[in-house]
């Protein structure tokens, strides 16, 4: 059956942020295959403030956006009655015309504790999408917590990237029966393997020297201090090596001046944000994936990285263990900068098996990835009704 499918997230590009989310795009675009799908993004109000910085079309969705107005740096056990309001008043009308057969929202909190309220007042089903720190941080809250408790219990059914996320959300208080494991896929298109020269070739690199590349976005908790505070060690065994940042955030300028008091700023480049379509050379030219982050659910540029042949150096943290095996790469723990040095100089004087890798990668699928997420999507539309005594 077709359905009428309303997703509600803050985790999709807009002109604001047109990389945001290439994740959910992926996964959305190709869910608008399927079915009649609006995406309604929450754009922070700072953020609309900014400017505009790209185009964004995404070919069979219905994009719009709503602007996410709340009180800054104060009451952020208050930001999902913000989200609601924001949301009501400004696309109220036409939520409630439309009809929809169920909503996906893509992000706990404040997006799901949200939207939840709003799904069980129209009456519409709801499926909740986690995707890491929208559990692993903003759970351990209290008030927080209480509201992504209920978003989660009310929802006809909770989508988690990895198995250890499915595992917290039943910690919250999902139940167990109405949790699935959904890992994201690759566009096997833009990631496969290929000439690590002429990768590095065209993006104008040093041919010869090991190249540790960081993607993401640059902010402490993904652990970009941590790997650049590692580096130098590496540089002891191996002077030529190159550490590639490939991202933005409020992260940059301390990065800059650590790796100068660190004498290793010529050895460091920060390249900026990269459109998703071009990341693959960046995957094809690196020795190493690198990322150190402090929590994670699965991100999608490890599956990209190994996509490409690419062995990662992560930290054991959410799902990363559950999809990078030892023939892949290294896992250590997570802020453990000395440990981390260690994994680093290994992984560039270890031989790996890069068809192994791809093989390994070959199984995240986004068309396995939408099959499953169509099935529990009819099924959510079939569920009873809600009605406002759910809420």
């Amino acid at each position: 059956m077709r359905l009428k499918i309303l997703v509600l997230t803050n985790l999709f590009p807009t002109p604001w942020d047109p990389l945001r989310g290439a994740f959910n795009r992926q996964q959305f675009e190709r869910l608008g295959q399927r079915h009649d799908v609006d995406v309604l993004t929450a754009v922070d109000f700072r953020e609309r403030l900014a400017g505009v910085r790209g185009e964004v079309k995404v070919p069979g969705l219905h994009t719009d956006h709503f602007v996410f107005v709340y009180p800054p740096r104060i009451g952020r056990s208050l930001h999902a009655l913000c989200w609601r309001l924001s949301l009501l008043w400004q696309r109220g009308s036409r939520l409630r015309a439309a009809h929809y057969d169920c909503i996906l929202v893509s992000w706990a909190y404040p997006d799901a504790a949200a939207a939840g309220w709003l799904a069980r007042r129209l009456g519409i089903p709801y499926v909740v999408k986690v995707h890491g720190s929208d559990l692993n941080v903003q759970a351990n809250h209290a008030l927080r917590r209480r509201q992504i408790r209920s978003a989660l219990r009310g929802a006809a059914a909770v989508i988690a990237v990895s198995r250890a996320l499915a595992e917290r959300a039943v910690a919250i208080g999902a139940d167990a029966a109405q949790v699935h494991v959904l890992y994201n896929g690759v566009d096997s298109e833009l990631f496969a393997p290929g000439s690590r020269s002429k990768a590095r070739t065209r993006l104008q690199l040093e041919i010869g020297s090991p190249l540790l590349l960081y993607v993401g976005n640059l902010k402490s908790s993904k652990g970009c201090l941590d790997l650049l505070e590692a580096f130098p060690a590496l540089l002891a065994v191996q002077p030529q090596a190159r550490l590639v940042y490939v991202g933005q955030g409020p992260c940059r300028t301390e990065l800059l001046e650590r790796a100068a008091a660190l004498g290793c700023a010529e050895r460091v480049d920060l390249v900026g944000a990269v459109a998703h379509a071009a990341l693959g050379d960046w995957f094809r030219a690196a020795d190493l994936l690198c990322l150190p982050s402090h929590n994670e659910g699965v991100p999608n540029v490890v599956l990209e990285a190994m996509a490409c042949g690419t062995p990662v150096v992560a930290t054991r943290v959410g799902g990363i263990p559950e999809v990078v095996p030892e023939f892949a790469g290294i896992l250590v723990p997570a802020r453990e900068r000395k440990i981390l040095s260690a994994a680093l100089i290994e992984a560039c004087g270890r031989v790996w098996d890069g068809a192994g890798i791809v093989a390994h990668a070959s199984r995240f699928r986004w068309s396995d990835n939408v099959e499953q997420l169509d099935r529990i999507l009819q099924a959510a539309a079939g569920s009873p009704t809600f009605s406002d005594s759910t809420a």
